[in-house]
């Protein structure tokens, strides 16, 4: 069979084998283990009703984590009530319907199987189902761990309320603040000890967060207090800008030789174009009167 190349032989081996010498089956599988379908095969054998034949073979293949192995596997668990063999084989080998069989065991006549229920059920983030179920099954603490694995507050809430309103059982409602701390609500867990006389089971619980807010609340005091005084020194700070007067504004050439002293351009105010008469000064006005009170004559035209 190791030199066949048609696999459709393989699978008339298998319904031979089946018929004829069914416990060499698996022997026969062994050997053609890396050639065969699994999934094919385990169609096959299932067909032929004789899944429980092969199912040291179905064990040999189930690292390869393929989906008809792992429902094949978990069948043949349930019908033999293996708990811890199923168990191991949901949480190592994910990769079947986890609801079908959930769904399945969920109505289990054994406990423990239906806690495995509860366990996919968790696992599928249908937690609701989860906690209802373990509750009808009395199985407190998978609930209360259900309930914390939700991250959910109302569900938390509602678990509270049935400690106490329901079951009348403090111990359960202290053990459940206990283990849900981050999502009980404060008011929630008050008002349900008040209403139930059973403020000491709720104490402990109380105790942690006031511890929490104070501590939260003096963070927030000392933070504040940091950022007061950062401002006040902001704003008593002396103004420490002095102008530098001996650099001269941008553009403004050096005189070399100088010292470095600044070419400044003259105001608009001393300066004066210069007049017909080559000088700067303004010229005589017309009839104007001289230092002895002589009229000054004008000058005669060109």
């Amino acid at each position: 069979m190791q030199k066949v190349s048609n696999s459709d032989l393989f699978y008339r081996a298998i319904s031979f084998y089946l018929e004829y010498h069914p416990l060499q089956l698996c022997l026969l599988l062994k050997s053609l283990e890396k050639k065969l379908d699994h999934s094919r095969v385990v169609q096959h054998v299932r067909k032929a009703g004789h899944l429980a034949v092969v199912e040291k073979y179905l064990h040999d293949v189930q690292h390869l984590n393929v989906t008809a192995v792992n429902e094949a596997v978990n069948e043949l668990l349930v019908e033999s009530e293996d708990v811890e063999g199923l168990r191991e084989s949901i949480l190592e080998y994910d990769n079947f319907d986890q609801l079908a069989l959930a769904q399945l065991l969920e109505n289990h006549a054994r406990l423990e199987m239906r806690r495995l229920a509860a366990l996919l059920f968790k696992k599928n983030r249908k937690f609701k189902q989860a906690i209802e179920l373990s509750k009808r099954d009395r199985q407190y603490q998978d609930a209360i761990d259900a309930a914390r694995d939700s991250g959910n507050a109302q569900l938390v809430g509602d678990l509270l309320r049935f400690f106490l309103s329901d079951l009348d059982d403090p111990a359960g409602f202290a053990a459940c603040l206990y283990t849900c701390y981050p999502l009980v609500k404060p008011d929630v867990a008050l008002e349900l000890a008040w209403r139930h006389k059973c403020m000491d089971y709720c104490m402990p619980y109380l105790i942690q967060v006031v511890r929490e807010v104070t501590t939260r609340v003096d963070a927030l005091d000392k933070k504040e207090e940091t950022r007061e005084k950062e401002e006040e020194k902001q704003k008593s700070a002396p103004n420490d800008y002095v102008p530098d007067y001996s650099m001269p504004p941008t553009g403004v050439p050096l005189l070399p030789g100088m010292g470095g002293l600044a070419l400044m351009p003259p105001s608009a105010s001393s300066y004066a174009p210069p007049n017909a008469f080559g000088s700067s000064a303004p010229p005589p006005m017309m009839n104007s009167v001289s230092p002895g009170g002589l009229a000054q004559q004008p000058f005669p035209p060109f």
